[in-house]
This record gives structure tokens, sequence and C-alpha cells, in this order.
């Protein structure tokens, strides 16, 4: 076995007798613009609203949800889709959260949450690392649509303006902490701190 890999190698490592430089280098471009393109139409097609609710666990569950609220249906038709709120826009955060959400396809083929009751069950964790990520990222997916810097705090109720105008913009919370359950009903937080 050793033998074979040797060989391999040592063939990589000799420059080819049958084909010329510039061949194997534009076979290389066009291959690796093949792939990229490929890997891109992947990464936007698994980018959709359509994508995310193909499976029954979430069509059932949190995308029902979503339709209830302000996110889904509003005066000015402006809606957020899953990816809007679950997926970072700028390209390398979108792989590291693709990476992230890659653990969630062991979810479906061992059928972790395929049903209500199962979903139910899980419901606190998923939304508490939800909460996390949300956090540790300054709530990223939230401030692609609503910009700080825009707030008209003269438009909004006193508590809001208040909260927005310090603990916002000093840094010490971000939009999760207040805004938790705003596309999808709370899980049962009894006994959880802060609750």
């Amino acid at each position: 076995m050793f033998t074979y890999f040797k060989k391999v190698w040592r063939s990589m490592r000799r420059p080819s007798v049958h084909y010329s430089i510039g061949f194997l280098t534009m076979g290389g471009f066009i291959a690796g613009v093949m792939f990229w393109g490929g890997f891109n139409t992947a990464l936007e097609l698994t980018n959709t609203e359509e994508f995310c609710i193909s499976c029954h666990e979430m069509e059932d569950n949190v995308y029902q949800e979503l339709r209830t609220t302000i996110h889904f249906s509003n005066r000015s038709g402006v809606r957020a889709t899953c990816p809007d709120c679950h997926v970072p826009h700028e390209w390398t955060d979108k792989i590291a959260r693709k990476m992230q959400a890659s653990k969630e396809v062991w979810g479906k083929i061992f059928g972790t949450i395929n049903t209500r009751e199962k979903f139910l069950e899980h419901r606190l964790a998923l939304a508490q690392n939800e909460w996390a990520r949300l956090k540790a990222n300054d709530s990223l997916e939230c401030r692609n649509c609503h910009g700080f810097d825009f707030m008209d705090f003269t438009l909004q109720s006193p508590r809001a303006s208040n909260m927005h105008s310090t603990s916002l913009a000093s840094g010490e919370k971000t939009c999760i902490d207040c805004h938790k359950g705003i596309a999808h009903q709370l899980p049962d937080m009894e006994g959880i701190e802060g609750f």
C-alpha cells in the first residue's frame, strides 16, 4: 500500500510527458471555474426559503410560526425569509454558518425532531443555540435589515427608544437580548433565569 502512494506521489511530481504546461494550466483553470460555479450555485440553492422548508420538520413547525409574524406579512410588504435571519450575508460568515448548520443534516438523518413532540422536546435547546449564536455575532442578521444608525427614536415607543438609545447604543445588549420570539414562538421558559 505504501509503495502505491509512493508511486502516485512520484508521478505527480514529475513533469507531464504527453501534455504541455499551458494545456495543464488551462485545464486546471477551467476545472476550477466549473468547481467554483457549481459550489456557488449549490450554496445559493441551499440559501432559499424553499430549501429550508423542504423538510417537513421546518415547514410544519417553525415556518408555520413565522407566517403569523410581522416578518412574514406587514404593511410595507418587506418579508424576511429563513436565510435572512439565520444566514449572514457576507460570504465568509455565510460559509462558516453553513458549516455549523451541516450538523442539522445529522438531525434530519437520525430523526431528532421529525415529530411535533420531538421538536417541542428539543425546542428550548434549539432556541438557546440560536440565541447564543446571535448574541456572539452581535445580532448580525438582524442588523442586515435593521440599521441602528438609521433608527428614528422619535417614532418608537418611549420604552423602545430608551432601550435602543442606551443599552443597544452602548453595546451592553444586542437585538436578540430583547427580541427573543420575534419570529417564532418562545419555548417553555419556566425555570430559566431572567424569564
